[in-house]
């Protein structure tokens, strides 16, 4: 009899994506689902982008260079000296989504049987690429009565071990918010100091904090070896199709390390690098517009949800997520509940289960994770069904 893989086995369901079927059922239902399980923002691609693609002139679609398209690169270290990273271009590997450079992060830097400390809740896909390449995620918990701010340096202490040999990082971050302070990231920098560690740094939301800025890995002192960055523009310019990242650190042998795998897919989009390439010519106003619009959008998602009786959400510093703690007994059954059981006015919402966000099992069972990529009269009417399920729902736990 044929088995399939005990690493297939291993790989976990997205929680932002598993209860798809669901929603589709309830649209099949001539139900209106309103959709804050996913980051996949509502604002318009850059226009400059779209012609980039639509005004490509070429006769064979043919390769582009492993580290990706030697132009863009360039065009790409302008942009990162513009937020105060000092990078060349020799020292960015294009990759196909800011999905693959954590890959080759994980596969460059760690070998089969080593872990990773990651404080959580973290990005669900950090597990699928820790199984992938063989590794172990060690989760330090983080909690929602403080913002889920980094956890104490000592909790970092107590779980590192001869097999650790990286942190990760994401800042802002994805699921909760939080945008790290520059004292959090020096504390980071002093314990990968300390213990000779690499930090991988997700900086996918770099653009949108709202009350502070944000602190770059790049811009710490004296760690230039250990640090290494994993971008995308899927969320900074709306182009979550494009499926382009970088790959990016000072390291030169660990560049000539990860090019070996970036060999080994050939190369990443071209078409799509050519929009990545143009968005770098986007007025400086861009993100000013494109955070002031999040900025809204997060104060009412936070207000309405705080407003709702024993519902508690901190006001997240970045990124487009904002986590809630709600009076229910399993995220994971309250979100197919909303879905298969439930709706107000012929509408429901779609909120992603936090327990998909944790590594320790047992933790966010009464948490769930909300996008705010929505418009602001959406957002109204998905609290608005919330806020009626909430009162009816059967396993109400406060």
């Amino acid at each position: 009899m044929l088995q399939i893989s005990k690493r297939g086995e291993a790989m976990p369901a997205s929680p932002i994506r598993k209860l798809v079927p669901y929603a589709e059922a309830a649209k099949k239902k001539g139900r209106t689902v309103y959709h804050l399980n996913i980051g996949q923002p509502d604002i318009e691609t850059p226009k400059q982008m779209r012609d980039a693609i639509h005004n490509a002139d070429f006769k064979i679609l043919e390769y582009t260079h492993s580290a990706g398209l030697e132009s863009y690169r360039k065009k790409l270290a302008t942009y990162y000296k513009s937020v105060g990273i000092d990078v060349n271009h020799n020292e960015i590997i294009i990759t196909t989504g800011g999905s693959e450079a954590i890959l080759f992060g994980f596969m460059a830097c760690l070998d089969p049987g080593d872990e990773v400390i990651i404080p959580e809740p973290f990005y669900a896909n950090y597990n699928g690429f820790a199984i992938a390449a063989g590794i172990h995620v060690v989760p330090i918990t983080s909690h929602i009565n403080n913002g889920f701010a980094l956890p104490p340096i000592e909790e970092f202490e107590k779980k590192i071990t001869t097999k650790t040999k990286a942190i990760v990082i994401c800042n802002p971050n994805n699921p909760t918010g939080y945008n790290y302070s520059e004292n959090e990231m020096q504390e980071l920098k002093e314990i990968i100091l300390k213990h000779n560690l690499y930090l991988f740094a997700d900086e996918a939301y770099r653009e949108f904090t709202y009350e502070s800025k944000q602190c770059s890995a790049m811009h710490l002192t004296g760690v230039e070896n250990n640090v290494v960055l994993m971008d995308t523009i899927s969320k900074r310019y709306s182009a979550c199709g494009a499926r382009i990242g970088a790959f990016v650190t000072k390291n030169k042998q660990l560049i000539d390390v990860t090019m070996k795998f970036a060999q080994m897919r050939l190369c990443s989009p071209y078409l799509e690098q050519l929009a990545g390439e143009a968005a770098i010519d986007l007025p400086p106003d861009y993100f000013d517009i494109t955070k002031a619009e999040y900025k809204k959008r997060r104060d009412l998602i936070v207000k309405r949800l705080n407003a709702m009786e024993d519902v508690y959400c901190p006001n997240p510093g970045g990124a487009f997520y904002a986590m809630a703690k709600l009076p229910i007994d399993d995220s994971d059954a309250f979100c197919q509940w909303l879905l298969e059981s439930f709706e107000y006015n012929n509408q429901t919402v779609m909120l992603a289960p936090a327990t998909g966000f944790y590594g320790t099992k047992g933790l966010g069972l009464q948490e769930v994770r909300l996008a705010y990529v929505l418009n602001t009269d959406d957002i109204n009417k998905a609290m608005d069904c919330l806020e009626q399920a909430l009162k009816i729902y059967p396993n109400r736990k406060v």
